[in-house]
């Protein structure tokens, strides 16, 4: 899996704002896998949710991060495919405890809810964060179903 790849997609909403972060990831001498959106043209995010868990799955990146208006749609259409933990940030705090606690290897953010510099601050945040492990990993096993017995939180 290339560990120095994010793949990033939007929807037509988002356009702009997957653009900015871009230029963030490139800056951080990191590659950037662009699904689109390419332009401002209607594109339903389901459909762009899906070309990055399909990116993901491939091992084409390591993280991801998806932008819509508001993040909701995009966040829960991402988080239908097993493997993807997509967390929906509007701040430093929840990007950096989405990394922490919850292994999120997407990032979910709204471009009508959050401006440049506050998504800035939450993709840098969601970049620089390892995850901690330790108590964390069985819930995170849980998700993938890896763990599914209700004996397994003991």
């Amino acid at each position: 899996m290339p560990e120095n790849t994010v793949v990033l997609a939007a929807d037509h909403a988002g356009y702009e704002l997957k653009n900015t972060l871009k230029v963030v990831i490139e800056e951080r001498g990191l590659k950037v896998l662009d699904l689109g959106a390419h332009n401002g043209d209607s594109i339903d995010y389901p459909d762009m949710a899906a070309a990055l868990a399909k990116a993901l799955a491939d091992g084409r990146a390591y993280r991801g991060v998806l932008v819509c208006g508001t993040g909701i749609g995009i966040s829960i259409a991402a988080n239908r495919h097993l493997h993807i933990r997509a967390a929906l940030c509007h701040d430093v705090t929840t990007a950096r405890l989405a990394r922490q606690h919850n292994d999120a290897n997407v990032l979910a953010m709204g471009s009508r809810v959050l401006g440049p510099s506050v998504a800035r601050d939450c993709l840098e945040a969601f970049l620089d964060t390892p995850f901690e492990g330790g108590r964390h990993q069985r819930r995170v096993d849980k998700l993938s179903g890896a763990a599914t017995s209700p004996d397994s939180n003991r």
